[in-house]
């Protein structure tokens, strides 16, 4: 089993800047892709951005400009670095691993003020 851990969420006011974290207990580069998800309340999980073993990201259009996934291979650290931020970004982020098996973190709440 893999827990993974996310940090860095608090409450923000619109416009703000907030950097989240996942540690990871192995290698990241065990994992074929790193991905954080997010929910909002009443709302399906959807998710926000990705990053492969190589390097390439990927970011869903509402985030596109404002949001950047990166890793620190050394740290065994995903990061999530979330810039002129909305109330619509409110919700639980969640980390996840992709390989053979999916593992999840347990979430961090950001709060958006607007």
């Amino acid at each position: 089993q893999v827990q993974l851990v996310e940090s860095g969420g608090v409450l923000v006011q619109a416009g703000g800047s907030l950097r989240l974290s996942c540690a990871v207990p192995r290698s990241i580069g065990s994992f074929d892709v790193m991905r954080w998800h997010r929910q909002a309340p009443g709302k399906q999980r959807e998710l926000v951005a990705a990053i492969t073993r190589g390097g390439l990201t990927r970011y869903t259009d509402s985030v596109e400009g404002r949001f950047t996934i990166t890793k620190d291979n050394a740290k065994n650290t995903v990061y999530l670095q979330m810039n002129s931020l909305k109330p619509e970004d409110t919700a639980v982020y969640y980390c996840n691993a992709l390989t053979a098996l999916n593992y999840w973190g347990q979430g961090t709440q950001v709060t958006v003020s607007s």
